[in-house]
């Protein structure tokens, strides 16, 4: 009874300004917690922590050595933090300020035709197993790694993609990086992910896909050259086994277009029991998660 008292007296203390407060904080965590999972971030707090869990037993036993060395060392812990998570504190900051931004909202006439044009030659790729990766600058440039490809500005065309990854070309290896239906160069080099739980079946075209998502608000179109499969990759999450109109609509959620009137007004036919969906690509096949073993 007395314990229900005293929850009901802080309650009634308890103002708007702390809710708020609380509110706050649980978010920031929150976000720290959903930006470490599945990153090398959190091999690093689990050593960190042992560090501070045996300065604790230090402290305990009286080992004045142990302590006098650890106490100085926990000076330069600031600066170590800093150098160790650079690249989850950058993504942190970008995402932040992407959100921060009103959303990229392309037209929907040139949004249909620009994406389109990407459609269809992915699936030509896929059709000839030609390895492509296509990359789609959002809210955050690119120009840092558009400098270490070929300069192109050429309007965004189901030919030029297609001639850019041919592989008697000496850019196909390379990534295209497209803005405002334009290919701003080709050929170009992206940071590969560190995620150390994908699979060994990804290999370093679609690390380079997952790794520039992760550091950048883009998205990015995979096709593999072993097996055709296309692939769609956004906030460092792969979505593959992807067919011609699962691709169009992923595009379409990350830039947010508008769906086509004929798209809406297209009759959908039934299918019979365990038949392949669009385009013979099974609809288990298409799981937004990211590829692990």
């Amino acid at each position: 009874m007395t314990r229900s008292l005293e929850f009901w007296r802080l309650l009634t203390q308890l103002r708007l300004i702390d809710l708020i407060d609380f509110l706050v904080v649980w978010a920031i965590i929150y976000g720290l917690l959903k930006l470490v999972r599945g990153t090398r971030a959190v091999q690093i707090a689990v050593g960190l922590l042992g560090v501070g869990l045996l300065y604790q037993l230090s402290v305990i036993f009286g080992l004045e050595t142990l302590q006098f060395v650890m106490r100085n060392t926990l000076l330069y812990f600031g600066f170590a933090l800093l150098v160790i998570f650079a690249p989850e504190i950058r993504s942190a900051l970008m995402r932040f300020g992407s959100n921060l931004r009103r959303p990229l909202r392309l037209g929907r006439r040139a949004g249909q035709e620009a994406y389109e044009e990407i459609v269809l030659a992915a699936t030509t790729l896929a059709s000839r197993r030609t390895g492509a990766l296509i990359v789609i600058e959002r809210n955050v440039g690119l120009q840092n790694y558009v400098d270490t490809g070929v300069l192109l500005d050429a309007a965004l065309s189901y030919d030029l993609l297609v001639t850019v990854f041919d592989e008697h070309t000496p850019l196909h290896d390379g990534a295209a990086i497209v803005h405002n239906y334009k290919i701003l160069a080709a050929g170009c080099f992206l940071p590969l992910t560190l995620n150390p739980r994908l699979s060994k079946e990804l290999g370093t075209r679609h690390r380079a896909a997952i790794g520039i998502t992760e550091d950048t608000d883009a998205v990015t179109v995979v096709v593999s050259e072993e097996t055709g499969i296309i692939s769609f990759v956004r906030e460092g999450k792969i979505i593959r086994n992807l067919s011609s109109a699962g691709l169009r609509e992923q595009i379409r959620e990350a830039l947010e277009l508008r769906p086509r009137v004929s798209d809406i007004l297209r009759p959908v036919r039934p299918k019979a029991a365990g038949a392949a969906d669009v385009d013979g690509v099974p609809a288990a096949g298409r799981v937004s998660e990211t590829f692990i073993k």
